[in-house]
């Protein structure tokens, strides 16, 4: 018997147990950023999009690839990602690959801005997503370029992490 009268009711998810929440997918991932870049802080931004794109990223097929983020007349700014047109919205489009407002606190606009003032810093776009309200989220990074110097070690690292599991594995 349920019993209706308790708060526990109305806090219980809305996706049964088991089940993977829908709402909560990676869209797109910017997978050479860290490769490029020493990723040194990452933060959650929102995003203002219409509704043609919000129905263009749970179709899919954004690419963030080529993208950065830019801090202009105190806002923060997604410059060049790609968001494919929604078919199904005939008299509603929006532009491929306008600018779309990324949605900050002032404290940390204020910190992304000190950030970005120092050499060599830049904001990378590294995911964008649905959380599990459903709400379109971009994961930014604060980052340094790396040199060819330091790719050639990540690789080399990251090759003899490869090889150091398939030693364990190949013991056990």
């Amino acid at each position: 018997m349920l019993d209706i009268t308790s708060p526990a009711h109305y806090i219980m998810p809305m996706v049964p147990k088991g089940k993977k929440n829908p709402n909560n997918k990676s869209v797109a991932e910017n997978r050479k950023a860290r490769y490029n870049y020493a990723i040194e802080d990452t933060l959650e931004c929102g995003l203002m999009l219409e509704g043609s794109e919000v129905k263009a990223l749970r179709a899919g097929g954004v690419n963030i690839a080529e993208s950065y983020a830019n801090i202009e007349d105190g806002e923060l700014w997604l410059i060049n990602s790609h968001v494919p047109k929604y078919e199904q919205a005939k008299t509603f489009q929006h532009e491929e690959r306008r600018r779309r407002k990324l949605l900050v606190s002032k404290k940390e606009l204020a910190n992304l801005h000190k950030n970005v003032g120092r050499q060599g810093m830049t904001l990378v776009p590294l995911k964008i997503y649905f959380n599990n309200k459903g709400r379109a989220k971009l994961l930014l990074g604060i980052a340094k370029g790396k040199k060819i110097q330091d790719k050639r070690a990540t690789e080399k690292k990251r090759d003899w992490q490869k090889q150091q599991g398939r030693l364990l594995r190949d013991r056990g």
